[in-house]
């Protein structure tokens, strides 16, 4: 499958970027754990599937030190034992914000009160905007047909989403 559209190397698209880039600067210099941040964008990535969000994901991931077991398993995180009760909080969260449409009723009750028994409000906040715009990046990225396997960790510096 070919790419469709480099969105990045049009003005628009560039700047649009640049923009939604520096928002995520809010979520990654949160409080929230930095290992949290990639397996949820693992994740939401796995379920979308957005090749290159995927990519830059599971790379920056490894390169911050993820291990090779919890990043295999992430697509299987309740059937395995590599992942704290916070973690199972947040990608509970990250499965049930991506699949709004699906559940019919959203994030259920039970979900969030776990994410809140594990995160105070900042955490919280960083983790449900976390949820949101990789989201989006999944949806720009597999509308424009976005290839997954070019990725080099920190490329995009501290801009990646």
């Amino acid at each position: 499958m070919e790419p469709r559209f480099n969105i990045m190397a049009n003005e628009v698209g560039g700047r649009f970027g640049k923009r939604f880039g520096n928002a995520s600067l809010v979520i990654t210099q949160s409080a929230l754990p930095k290992p949290t941040q990639e397996l949820v964008s693992v994740r939401i990535s796995q379920i979308n599937g957005c090749g290159f969000c995927l990519d830059l994901h599971v790379k920056d991931a490894a390169a911050a030190g993820e291990s090779p077991v919890r990043l295999g398993l992430v697509a299987a995180w309740r059937e395995s034992s590599v992942f704290t009760e916070a973690e199972r909080a947040a990608l509970a969260l990250a499965e049930e914000g991506t699949r709004l449409a699906d559940a019919g009723t959203g994030v259920s009750d039970e979900t969030w009160a776990e994410v809140r028994k594990h995160y105070d409000d900042d955490q919280t906040a960083a983790l449900v905007s976390l949820v949101a715009q990789v989201n989006a990046a999944n949806r720009l990225g597999v509308i424009a047909r976005q290839q997954g396997g070019s990725y080099e960790p920190g490329m995009f510096g501290e801009l990646s989403s």
